[in-house]
């Protein structure tokens, strides 16, 4: 902008002193241009002219100016850009430094954090092969039944068990000397982590017990534990606590202590993504450093171009070329180190390997996908039409005889139908992200190579409309046909449904469906589980799809109780265990959602996630009193139903608003809104706000108590849910878009990993 403001200042002094000529070069060139005629020299001295008062002003500069200084420029533009990027190159700077102290902290850590890790591994190796070796002796010389010796290969094995010491089993013979012994080396093998702890510059807060007698036998005066000084800042942190706890363990009870493989597996694990989210940062440092290497030198050169200014842009040239940015390598060497370190580590000295985990590439795009979304829906509307035309001429809807087959029907295709629309609109949201540079890859801590596009998310909307509109065909068909088997199709449907989920093949996105399935263990258990952004994101989605839920329970009611043969349907709506399941399945969303906010409160101490879990627990107290008042409709129940899902609502929207999309903001540049907006439309934010209230407000419908027949009541049923499904698609884009902002404005790109 500086520069074309330059440009423009130019262009007008130009115009004007070509405009503006004095009295007496005017009659000079009156006299000679029409008097004396026109000379070849004069377009020469009107150049000279020109930039003389240019050149001068230059010379002057260049005596005056200090070689350390820019020169000054008689145009104010000219100064305010050269000001405006002398400060943007302090600013680059300053962050660089910034970022490059703190990844070379986080590289030396975990390069400690590796050698500690080596270091007991051998420990834990030696003493357990020296307690195979002393098993084999033992069993040979004495007739006594010994403990099963652990294999060579324990390393592979479930567990470690360290030398010396014996399983439970074997301290149950009584023998004090062989306890003894067992304690003694027990408490040898937390010596030697020790001792390797303290060669890498770990220090211990608790003093090392002291032996009464000489030699190995001498019983062991040990404190109850002991604890590594870690200081607050340190990376590391969380990767010394699990050495802290190993040594504890092997000091407190070495006699029976089994140090299980897996807390070896769990810190090797950590080490390693550890590494990979390093590696990611410094090659996103040296993109920084390169990027603004080439924005400087652009700049400069349009600057020159425009302003002719070429000591200036020297000067500044040089200065930004001997800037740390520029001329700083230890980001590279580091990268280079981790490169080494990971490739002899964790990839077996595999270069394809270390890179697969390092530098993870996304799959090339392929118009296959494309082509099979536009397939299947086409046939999807094909068939759908078919089946139209069909249960037109059967007069299904129009019939009353045929209410156990609206029933089945409504139920099970429902349930497919609110998840291909589902499906849809994370497609639709996967779109939007990209479209608007936001990385939900990062955010949810999805591996780029496997994450779903919005290519992949409208397949499968598109395959499952097909798969189960052609079922409703086949259905259809086998039921004009009087087959006796035809309810058995949804139940097939589901079956297939269930095998794909399940299928251990790598077909119709595995890894994705192994995720799902990870996620929802995590939600349905979410007390006992670490608590992630897709773990309480899938949760939300849940709270918008309690009818799926409810018509989940119907199917399984259905067909697990082989009721389909006989076609009894009464049998899963009219018994009151089923009334009180629906009831216990419109709580279980935000019961869950409830507990995630609780168990994310112990471990943060955020007030904001009790507010959040009171949140749910009001949403449970509103769909309680609903479900009342549809079993009893008396005023009371329904001045009682309009109290509690109004403070709900309100609540919610105020979540939705304030927490969740960040709106309100006090002293916003954009009203009502917040600084940071991704859309350029911000009347765009207004319509979303009143479409979320609206949508919000749909539970008006249980209190309207609208005449309708059944047909259009399951149809009108359909459609809030439907709309319930819509509102929270529209909710995912605004809540993510909040999150990538507060990622933006705290310079996180690289998860951090303990």
């Amino acid at each position: 902008k500086l520069i074309k403001k330059i440009k423009v200042a130019r262009r007008d002094a130009d115009d004007s002193s070509a405009g503006d000529s004095s009295p007496e070069t005017a009659a000079g060139v009156e006299s000679v241009g029409y008097g004396g005629g026109f000379s070849m020299l004069d377009p020469v001295r009107a150049l000279a002219a020109r930039f003389a008062p240019r050149v001068q002003a230059t010379s002057e500069d260049e005596e005056s100016g200090d070689s350390g200084e820019f020169v000054r420029s008689t145009d104010k533009h000219e100064r305010e850009f050269l000001e405006k990027a002398d400060e943007e190159l302090e600013k680059v700077n300053t962050f660089y430094a910034a970022q490059e102290a703190e990844l070379l902290g986080r590289g030396e850590a975990l390069i400690d954090q590796l050698r500690i890790l080596a270091d007991v591994k051998r420990i834990l190796d030696d003493h357990a092969a020296t307690r195979h070796a002393r098993g084999s002796l033992l069993g040979r010389s004495r007739s006594m039944r010994a403990v099963a010796p652990p294999s060579p290969a324990l390393s592979n094995s479930g567990r470690y068990l360290l030398s010396g010491l014996a399983t439970p089993q074997s301290m149950s013979d009584g023998s004090v000397e062989l306890q003894q012994a067992q304690m003694t080396e027990g408490a040898a093998v937390a010596d030697e982590v020790m001792a390797a702890l303290e060669r890498n510059g770990v220090s211990f807060v608790g003093l090392p017990g002291k032996k009464e007698g000489s030699g190995r036998g001498g019983r062991l005066q040990l404190p109850s534990t002991v604890r590594i000084d870690i200081p607050a800042s340190n990376p590391g942190r969380a990767a010394l606590k699990v050495w802290e706890e190993l040594v504890n363990v092997l000091r407190k009870d070495g006699a029976a202590a089994f140090v299980h493989r897996k807390k070896v597996q769990h810190a090797e694990k950590n080490i390693r993504d550890a590494f990979m989210a390093l590696y990611r940062g410094l090659e996103l440092l040296k993109k920084f450093s390169s990027l603004n290497v080439k924005a400087f030198t652009k700049i400069l050169k349009k600057f020159v171009k425009v302003s002719e200014q070429q000591r200036a842009t020297d000067l500044f040239s040089q200065k930004s070329k001997r800037s740390s940015f520029s001329t700083s390598n230890k980001v590279l060497q580091l990268s280079d180190e981790v490169e080494s370190l990971f490739l002899k580590n964790f990839a077996g000295n595999d270069r394809m390997v270390a890179m697969k985990y390092l530098n993870p590439q996304r799959p090339k795009n392929t118009h296959m996908i494309t082509f099979l979304v536009g397939l299947f829906t086409g046939t999807f509307v094909s068939l759908f039409i078919i089946y139209a035309i069909l249960a037109h001429v059967s007069g299904i809807f129009a019939s009353a005889g045929n209410t156990a087959y609206m029933e089945i029907v409504y139920h099970v295709f429902s349930m497919f139908a609110l998840i291909s629309l589902h499906c849809f609109l994370y497609g639709c949201n996967l779109f939007m992200w990209k479209s608007t540079r936001i990385n939900q890859n990062f955010i949810f801590d999805f591996a780029p190579n496997t994450a779903l596009t919005h290519r992949d998310a409208f397949l499968m909307s598109a395959s499952i409309m097909c798969t189960v509109v052609t079922a409703l065909v086949i259905n259809l068909f086998l039921r004009n046909a009087g087959a006796s088997y035809a309810n058995a199709v949804p139940g097939g449907l589901i079956v297939l449904s269930a095998g794909l989920l399940f299928c251990p093949f790598n077909v119709f996105y595995r890894s994705t469906r192994y995720c799902f399935m990870r996620i929802m263990r995590n939600i349905i258990f979410s007390p006992f589980y670490k608590v992630l952004m897709a773990d309480f994101f899938m949760a939300d989605q849940l709270t918008s799809q309690i009818p799926l839920l409810r018509h989940m329970e119907f199917a399984a009611c259905y067909f697990m109780a082989g009721s389909f043969r006989a076609n009894p349907y009464e049998t899963c709506t009219n018994s009151q265990q089923y009334k009180h399941l629906a009831y216990a399945i419109s709580f279980l969303p935000y019961y869950w959602r409830a507990m995630q906010c609780l168990r994310r409160y112990f471990e943060e101490h955020d007030i904001n996630q009790l507010a959040n879990a009171g949140k749910y627990v009001s949403a449970m107290v509103a769909a309680a009193v609903r479900f009342k008042y549809s079993a009893t409709p008396t005023p009371f129940w329904v001045w009682l139903v309009l109290i509690s899902s109004s403070g709900a609502t309100v609540y919610q929207l105020y979540w939705d608003f304030v927490k969740d999309w960040g709106f309100f903001t006090p002293k916003s540049k954009n009203l009502w809104l917040r600084d940071g907006l991704i859309l350029k439309n911000k009347f765009t934010y207004y319509i979303s706000m009143m479409l979320n209230l609206v949508l919000r407000l749909a539970w008006t419908e249980s209190v309207m108590k609208i005449r309708v027949s059944k047909n259009e009541t399951r149809l009108l049923d359909f459609s809030l849910a439907s709309l319930e499904i819509i509102r929270r698609g529209h909710w995912n884009f605004y809540r993510l878009e909040n999150e990538h902002l507060n990622n933006v404005g705290k310079f996180r790109a690289v998860k951090t990993v303990p």
